[in-house]
């Protein structure tokens, strides 16, 4: 308990160190929201609106502490701002849909692979020189190695130009509903379909990793003096793979996989590119390309955060699993 609780305070502390630097540093940077808005309406904003709007973006002229102390009442409430490049929307207008999006999407995929190559990489471990050993890791390797925007035109290509077996773009079918309809049977397979391509590139393009990972600690850990014992024993094999050599081997894995978590609040950039995909890292792309520095902000911080609650999980299935960090 006592390691849980020093996590935690460090996850705090690093979590208040983020929120003061997504703070600073696009206040260090050349110009503001505000003059970036008014160079792009150019001239069709009355300039005696700009003090209003410094503040509504929180940019006004004053004291830094007494910003900061504003930035962190607004950030209390759940005020994340306004967008420029979608004024006057607010910011957590635009963020919560795309990131249920993203959270459909690359967060299923990311545990599809994850929990796939995990079984696989104790099975190809436990039976070296077998089938998934010799056929499949070297395959999963070789996908993996290609760029990630290379796999995914590819895939594109084939199954969605090719045989068109599925749709390339969007996340579903905008002439069946402008909106999202959950309660439509017809918009709820559509968005299935338009997810399939973008998540089996996701899935393909990451599970050699985690295969090779897992196969890599599962060999070290079989040659363990506790895994002879437990053979010794008369345990059956299943019994000795996952509960004492699988149990100890997925450890290292679990740190990995918990950025791998957090990271898919910001989106798979490049897959979200490709297929056109209402996610995160699409948001992202399109808050960078019109200097949306509001955008920018709520996203960075978002992912930050995401990352450190990952990490945190991370650490209490340390707990569970390794009785050395009881």
């Amino acid at each position: 308990m006592r390691f849980l609780t020093r996590r935690f305070l460090f996850y705090l502390v690093a979590a208040f160190v983020a929120i003061t630097l997504n703070f600073f540093i696009p206040r260090l940077m050349a110009g503001d929201p505000v003059q970036v808005m008014f160079a792009q309406f150019q001239g069709r904003l009355d300039s005696r609106a700009m003090e209003s709007l410094k503040e509504t973006f929180g940019f006004v002229q004053g004291p830094i502490l007494e910003q900061y102390a504003t930035y962190l009442g607004n950030l209390a409430r759940g005020n994340l701002g306004l967008s420029i490049s979608n004024y006057p929307t607010p910011v957590a207008d635009l963020i919560f849909p795309s990131l249920l999006w993203t959270l459909r999407l690359i967060g299923v995929a990311t545990i599809t692979a994850f929990l796939i190559g995990i079984i696989l990489g104790i099975y190809a471990a436990w039976r070296r020189g077998g089938g998934i050993d010799s056929f499949l890791l070297p395959i999963t390797s070789i996908v993996g190695a290609f760029p990630f925007f290379w796999t995914a035109m590819f895939i594109v290509f084939i199954f969605g130009l090719q045989l068109k077996w599925f749709p390339t773009s969007h996340a579903w079918d905008i002439k069946l509903t402008p909106n999202p309809d959950w309660s439509n049977p017809e918009f709820v397979n559509s968005v299935l379909r338009h997810g399939l391509l973008p998540m089996l590139t996701i899935v393909f393009t990451s599970l050699g990793g985690w295969l090779l990972g897992m196969r890599n600690n599962m060999i070290g850990v079989l040659s363990q003096d506790y895994v002879t014992m437990a053979q010794a024993k008369g345990l059956s094999d299943r019994r000795v793979m996952f509960t004492y050599a699988a149990r100890n081997a997925i450890l290292p894995s679990l740190t990995a996989f918990s950025m791998s978590l957090g990271f898919v609040v910001g989106g798979a950039l490049v897959v979200e590119l490709v297929f056109a995909y209402p996610g995160m890292g699409y948001l992202l792309l399109k808050a960078v390309g019109g200097r949306d520095y509001p955008l920018m902000q709520a996203v960075f911080l978002l992912i930050t955060i995401a990352v450190l609650i990952a990490n945190f999980m991370a650490d209490v299935l340390y707990v569970v699993l390794d009785p050395r960090a009881r």
